[in-house]
């Protein structure tokens, strides 16, 4: 289209996500649905990035990684879930062109991050089960926060410069998109421009950031299964293969749903197949991770029991104190009863009350 003629058409000042389609009557579950998906994800991968900081014995590279893994997870499902949550519980389905926007970029970026963080774990564990003599000199801490910091650089970088020509396209025609959240291919299908540069580019960095480190990965997990079978006793494997098994599922499902979404052909009968696996790996893969690693790993599971062991009691005391000091405040307000100063005990409050009262 002529430049000249995108002046005498009105811009799409905002889109309209389809979702997953008219749904009015399954509104109100799918909300409670993807509320409790969101808030399970949200405290899942919390509690596991809290423990690995606060468990010194889970301070190794390998918990390092896990530990921006699920606060990767976190904001990766943040980019989605909100928007879908009010979508279920307005009906309102619109979003505003810098909104969409924004939203691809912040997921791209997120997704980008966690091809190539998943590429340094899986690197992570090659050297330990390849080189195991040589994994404490080549993995310091001073390479791991190097790794992971790249990790997050080029997932930011790359996906800005996508954003940068997406930024530039002209919307002037047909505004609905057929899916739940806003991702290059519908946009570049609604645009009015022409979009073979940034197909081109976006084929470019497709490689970079998703083929690239999965090939990685997957080379680096040839080797690890090569390494596991030639070890000699049963017991030797079973423990080889523990150290990695819980990364290996994970890699597994997020690509595999990937892999799908994006060589799927694009048919009006595939449409709602490809949303159904792009909720797998945008929404479920972020709530199976921790599930996962506090499942098959021992070490999380295990200081995960011993913190939340130790938490129980300090919030049963503290439900204690706030239900005392109701109680006593409600009693004071009546004037049955003197509260004692500040640096008193629960017990002499208690017992103070009690005299009180009597």
């Amino acid at each position: 289209m002529e430049k000249g003629e995108w002046d005498n058409q009105t811009s799409v000042m905002e889109f309209l996500l389809l979702g997953m389609g008219n749904v009015t009557t399954l509104q109100t579950p799918l909300f409670l649905l993807s509320l409790i998906i969101y808030l399970v994800t949200v405290v899942g991968n919390s509690l596991v990035t809290v423990v690995v900081v606060a468990d010194q014995h889970l301070h190794t590279p390998m918990y390092f990684f896990l530990g921006n893994l699920s606060s990767l997870e976190t904001c990766y499902s943040s980019t989605i879930l909100p928007r879908l949550l009010v979508t279920f519980l307005t009906g309102n389905r619109t979003i505003s062109v810098h909104g969409c926007i924004a939203q691809f970029y912040f997921f791209g970026s997120l997704a980008t991050t966690e091809c190539y963080l998943l590429a340094m774990m899986s690197y992570d564990r090659y050297l330990a089960i390849c080189q195991p003599l040589l994994y404490a000199s080549l993995m310091t801490w001073k390479v791991c926060l190097q790794m992971v910091a790249g990790s997050w650089l080029v997932g930011f970088l790359v996906t800005t410069v996508v954003t940068s020509f997406v930024s530039q396209l002209k919307f002037c025609g047909p505004k609905a998109i057929d899916h739940f959240f806003c991702d290059l291919t519908p946009l570049l299908a609604l645009s009015c421009s022409d979009t073979r540069k940034i197909t081109f580019l976006s084929f470019t960095v497709s490689f970079l950031s998703a083929v690239l480190p999965f090939l990685f990965t997957l080379a680096s997990y040839v080797c690890i299964i090569a390494a596991i079978l030639r070890i000699s006793s049963s017991v030797g494997r079973q423990k080889a293969f523990s150290t990695c098994s819980s990364h290996l599922i994970v890699v597994t499902v997020f690509y595999g749903t990937l892999i799908i979404v994006y060589l799927m052909p694009r048919t009006p009968q595939l449409r709602q197949l490809n949303k159904v696996f792009s909720f797998f790996y945008t929404v479920l893969t972020p709530l199976v991770n921790p599930l996962i690693y506090s499942l098959r790993n021992t070490e999380v599971r295990e200081a995960l029991g011993k913190h939340l062991g130790k938490l129980w009691p300090a919030l049963r005391a503290h439900a204690r104190w706030l239900t005392l000091s109701t109680n006593l405040s409600q009693l004071f307000h009546k004037g049955k009863c003197w509260l004692p100063g500040s640096s008193s005990e629960v017990l002499s409050i208690e017992t103070a009350c009690g005299v009180a009262q009597a």
